[in-house]
């Protein structure tokens, strides 16, 4: 997902897609640990996601 459009997004929106983000990552990292993951960027693509919308929501409390 792109900054742009979710800075566009108000708290309720951004707070759905942290729990959507940080429910595939759990799912990836289980699939890593059963060594059935195929592409291992997935892990670090999805964490960077969960930082970048935890920002965001940080940035709109203040």
């Amino acid at each position: 997902m792109d900054i742009k459009e979710l800075r566009d997004q108000d708290a309720k929106a951004l707070n759905e897609t942290l729990m959507t983000l940080l429910k595939e990552h759990f799912e990836l990292r289980m699939q890593h640990k059963s060594a059935q993951l195929s592409d291992p960027t997935k892990l670090g693509k999805t964490k960077r996601s969960i930082a970048q919308v935890k920002t965001i929501m940080k940035e709109k409390q203040a």
